[in-house]
């Protein structure tokens, strides 16, 4: 109460001098404050008062929460005119026949509900911002990459152009190399994981579902070697090179260079053949449910967070490079995209050195 009544007093005092200074310029024949006027000064004043001394400082662990969400979901709802001048600015590569742009975190190829853009979407801006394009010309996707991927991607002028790529591509021409990190430590540190990945249906509480690992062998029933097996006609080949860069805190800096083109294989590969699935993976990181990625309490300091905030964290699959091999005579074509921010943030966390450049 005491309070109370010394901030009633001085609010007061100011309302007086207020008053005083009012009169002052009335007698000067100038217009001057009303009653109601230092009534609502009066009251604002009190407010602003009462804001300060109920604000909330914002804890470390929001700060970090704030800033994932910024790095992944910038990008997902802003005006289409905004995203095609941050693709447009994210040019990495331009020739007559094709052009590489640096794909943004949570934007999908292709239309997703609950998403506003997508880059075919942009396609049609972006061609008539895009120097060297002819008016109507239109601009083609070369091949997948996945909402939640980020780097290189390559767009055709024309669909000969297009259709070139994708050729080589199919006929495993086309060198493809990404940067994962991973929970856990791949054991050996580098090979090639030749599994083939089919779809599954998971059922439980939660069905859904899944590309998941087809086997071509398994361990005998006697466990002193392995049989083969008859393969799945609906699976896929799926082949991955894979090289651990650097390893610390429990995680993984992986080089993974991806054969052949299955959905989802490298996350699927890393999850469930080498059992270190990607950080910030929340389909792979559990099978029988959908849940965010659970980590080890020592990760969760590094990164700053707690387990109930990991579902913020961004899957960490860059697309590094790309080389197109040359066509009659030409010198090869290679492509390099610099790792998004959340990326070297998390890495320079994890205490693990960031790679050079390609």
């Amino acid at each position: 109460m005491r309070y109370a009544r010394e901030v009633t007093f001085t609010m007061l005092v100011r309302a007086y001098a207020t008053a005083s200074k009012t009169e002052t310029i009335v007698s000067n024949g100038k217009a001057g404050l009303k009653a109601a006027d230092i009534a609502n000064r009066l009251r604002s004043e009190k407010e602003k008062q009462t804001n300060d001394k109920n604000e909330v400082p914002v804890s470390p662990l929001q700060n970090r929460v704030n800033e994932l969400k910024q790095f992944s979901q910038q990008l997902q709802s802003v005006h289409p005119s905004v995203l095609v001048k941050a693709l447009y600015r994210g040019i990495l590569y331009q020739d007559q026949n094709i052009i590489a742009i640096n794909k943004p975190y949570g934007v999908p190829l292709h239309n997703v509900d609950g998403i506003r853009n997508s880059i075919v979407e942009c396609l049609p801006l972006l061609a008539k911002i895009t120097d060297g394009m002819q008016t109507g010309a239109q601009l083609h996707l070369c091949h997948s990459l996945e909402k939640e991927n980020t780097g290189v991607l390559i767009l055709a002028k024309t669909e000969e152009a297009a259709e070139h790529v994708q050729t080589l591509i199919r006929s495993h021409k086309v060198e493809r190399k990404y940067l994962a990190v991973t929970v856990g430590v791949p054991v050996p540190s580098e090979g090639v994981i030749d599994i083939p990945i089919i779809e599954k249906e998971v059922t439980g509480p939660q069905p859904h579902f899944k590309m998941g690992l087809s086997p071509l062998f398994k361990v005998s029933e006697e466990g002193d070697g392995v049989t083969r097996v008859r393969a799945h006609r609906q699976a896929h080949s799926a082949v991955t090179q894979y090289r651990v860069l650097d390893s610390t805190s429990g995680c993984s800096l992986v080089e993974l260079q991806p054969v052949t083109g299955v959905k989802n294989q490298l996350r699927v590969h890393m999850a469930l053949a080498l059992t270190c699935p990607i950080l910030g993976d929340h389909k792979y990181a559990h099978w029988n449910k959908l849940a965010p990625q659970k980590l080890p309490e020592g990760i969760l300091r590094r990164l700053g967070l707690v387990q109930s905030k990991t579902r913020y964290l961004p899957l960490h699959l860059h697309s590094r490079r790309i080389v197109l091999p040359g066509v009659k005579g030409h010198s090869d074509i290679t492509v390099s995209c610099p790792l998004p921010k959340y990326f070297t943030n998390t890495l320079k966390r994890l205490q693990i050195p960031l790679p050079g450049k390609e």
